[in-house]
């Protein structure tokens, strides 16, 4: 009995030795935080995104209005969704930036023509949703017109850029970039400043040079010795600063020449939860470490296909399917919300606030300097175990109770038992892998669509004769669902005035972010089998003009090779019949040109580059005269036909899926403008009729109404 009492004695003193030492450790994890007005710091220019850097959104211009509006109110619209305080747009050029090119408002020069695209109205919706909302923009690429881009001529086109937003649209930036990764030049600078400045746009930030790597901040000791330069440049900016922070000696040099530091473009490229916690977590650190005060993530709404690069990570919305209405909302939304809902531009960090945990993570304090609101926003992407943080109030803050927002890995953006302060004092308890926004601002909502059709797969058959758009400024000149990979294809009136087509309006080569290839358009569904794609085409002399089949890659995001086939057509009757496998390292092939063709066309071979796999001399073929082609697919048969009569035959069983398109070849010193027409895609053999669930006249315009006030 002793001893039984003896051993239950000993496990009690165990059981409270290892409570005592829990305890111990619970409170050794305690950290405390003074904040006052006294520790304000750097002013708060906001956190956004950016719309661009590739055709990023759009299939979203060609949603039905109402899932339109719910998309772009849970990215823009305040206090509700990402809410997000700075956006900033590509300046099209029409080449190619990532996933597929934009059209320039000025293709040639003295072409001006600014109701071309979408980018405009994204502002214009953006703006409308919040008024507050800071606007940025910088180019990728540029017509081949201008042909140097660090040149007198890009600053016109800038110029002229801004011109028509501002007369036009209505529509001012507050900053503007000089080159999207792409070097230095400190003439074009002080140029661009110096014709901002006499054209009207004093008020408009310069900032630069917006380069990522090791070496993107070099130019800071020219910076520094060169006034005029010094002058020019409003704000020192770069890319990804979560790869590569500042050094202490970059960031004081910096702030010593009284400028403030942007990221105008980071990465996140996560998924799920991870995504949301990243984001935060990039935020934070960008000011801690960097002293960042902007800072902006690549990008905003996924209106691409999906086979396209970057068509998921890192958008925080995704909307493929503008034919159903269907749009998904990614985790990586909130993580902006938890920002974008509990600041504002023109706040100030509190920087006795702003620090990592002791335990893993971090925090970030910003405070309205006239009210005396403010917001903690926290991460413990990196903590083992839950932590405390003791939390002072003194100086000039207000000491109101705070509303608390919690995101983890199983319920994103969701608030939480408010915290009340009790003589200036209160104490948060912050699980690991953790989101928290705490703030004394009200008004705070989750937002979301009221209902979100269900996904279907792209209709077919599919046709579109292109007569329906009965004002072609009234949409941008941009027709439905198709997505233009490089160059431009636009709604333009038929050579022979018989109704509507589209053009490959993009004659030049152009000054393109990411390599070329041919001109080519997207659309349709990439699980696509048996089909037939088939459109009438118009040659001006020269021309070569395509339909693509199969097609399930697009490029890596710096390039934009294809990986499928397509059947091409030139003035002169010569018709060829050619696989692409994209861009690799060419191998060295042995056989003659038909044992060549045989291993090309084989599933087990992958050979970088282009390869004819048929071809024909079709009689009766000239410039300026309309011609139908046609490429079908039956299993591994491929057959071409040109004015419906078959023409090649061939079998390949290298691509068995993908979608269509229609492609302007690229020349040695040009690029061909051929026009499209009845553009057809049918089902065959295992792919399956898809009924329509959206029609196209329940597409609103983006510019409604111009056309009669022209």
């Amino acid at each position: 009995m002793i001893k039984m009492a003896l051993k239950k004695n000993r496990r009690g003193l165990v059981f409270h030795f290892l409570l005592y030492i829990n305890f111990f450790s619970v409170v050794m994890a305690q950290q405390t935080v003074c904040l006052s007005d006294r520790s304000t710091g750097k002013r708060f220019d906001g956190i956004g995104i950016v719309n661009g850097g590739g055709a990023t959104s759009v299939l979203l211009k060609d949603y039905p209005e109402r899932q339109r509006n719910e998309i772009m109110d849970m990215v823009y619209k305040p206090m509700f969704g990402a809410s997000v305080s700075s956006l900033l747009v590509e300046i099209p050029g029409d080449g190619n930036s990532t996933q597929g090119s934009m059209p320039s408002h000025s293709h040639y020069l003295g072409d001006f023509n600014y109701r071309r695209g979408y980018i405009w109205w994204i502002m214009q919706e953006a703006k409308k949703r919040n008024p507050l909302l800071t606007l940025d923009g910088t180019a990728w690429s540029t017509p081949a017109w201008v042909e140097n881009f660090w040149s007198q001529k890009m600053v016109d086109y800038y110029i002229s850029w801004l011109l028509g937003l501002r007369r036009v649209h209505g529509l001012n930036l507050d900053a503007i970039g000089c080159h999207n990764e792409k070097g230095v030049s400190y003439e074009f600078v002080k140029e661009l400043r110096k014709a901002m400045d006499e054209k009207g746009f004093r008020d408009v930030k310069l900032h630069g040079f917006d380069n990522w790597g090791s070496s993107k901040m070099n130019f800071l000791d020219d910076m520094q010795a060169d006034k005029e330069l010094r002058g020019a440049l409003d704000i020192v900016s770069a890319h990804t600063f979560s790869e590569i922070q500042l050094t202490k000696e970059q960031r004081k040099m910096i702030e010593d020449m009284g400028k403030p530091i942007w990221n105008t473009e980071d990465h996140v490229y996560r998924k799920g939860f991870d995504a949301l916690i990243s984001i935060v977590k990039c935020f934070n650190e960008n000011y801690i470490i960097s002293g960042a005060t902007k800072i902006i993530n690549w990008y905003d709404i996924a209106g691409v296909y999906p086979l396209e690069p970057y068509s998921c990570d890192p958008a925080m919305i995704l909307a493929r399917e503008p034919w159903s209405g269907n749009y998904e909302i990614r985790e990586a939304l909130w993580g902006y919300a938890h920002y974008g809902q509990f600041t504002q531009v023109g706040w100030r960090y509190v920087d006795d606030g702003c620090v990592n945990l002791e335990q893993g993570g971090s925090m970030v304090t910003l405070g309205e300097p006239e009210t005396g609101d403010y917001s903690i926003i926290f991460e413990t992407k990196d903590a083992e175990r839950p932590q405390v943080v003791k939390v002072k109030v003194a100086g000039g803050l207000s000491t109101n109770k705070l509303c608390v927002w919690y995101s983890d890995s199983k319920k994103q953006f969701i608030r939480v038992e408010d915290i009340t302060p009790q003589n200036g004092y209160y104490s948060i308890t912050l699980k690991p892998n953790s989101v928290y926004s705490i703030s004394t601002t009200t008004g705070q909502q989750k937002g979301g669509g009221s209902h979100i059709p269900l996904s279907t797969p792209f209709p077919i058959p599919y046709e579109d004769d292109f007569d329906s758009y009965s004002h072609p400024v009234e949409w941008g000149y941009l027709p439905h669902y198709t997505a233009d990979i490089i160059g431009c294809f636009e709604l333009v009136e038929r050579p022979d005035h018989r109704g509507q087509c589209i053009r490959q309006v993009v004659g030049e080569h152009t000054l393109s972010w990411a390599p070329e290839w041919h001109h080519y358009t997207i659309l349709g569904d990439s699980a696509w089998t048996d089909y037939e794609v088939s459109a009438d085409v118009y040659l001006n002399p020269q021309d070569e003009a395509a339909v693509m089949g199969r097609l399930c890659d697009v490029g890596s995001g710096y390039g934009i090779w294809a990986k499928g086939y397509y059947l091409k057509l030139d003035d002169k009757g010569n018709c060829s019949l050619v696989i692409s496998k994209g861009k690799k390292d060419q191998k060295e092939l042995i056989g003659d040109a038909e044992q060549q063709a045989m291993i090309l066309a084989r599933t087990d071979v992958e050979v970088g580059g282009e390869y004819v796999l048929a071809t024909a001399e079709i009689e009766g073929i000239n410039a300026c005269e309309w011609h139908s082609l046609k490429l079908r697919f039956l299993g591994n048969e491929l057959i071409g036909f040109v004015d419906g009569k078959e023409v090649l035959r061939t079998v390949s069983d290298c691509y068995l899926h993908g979608m269509a398109g229609l492609m302007a070849p690229l020349q040695k010193y040009r690029v061909s403008t051929p026009y499209f027409d009845n553009l057809r895609i049918l089902p065959m053999g295992q792919t399956k009729t898809v009924v329509r669930v959206v029609e196209k006249r329940n597409i609103s315009p983006l510019y409604p109404d111009v056309y009669r006030y022209r």
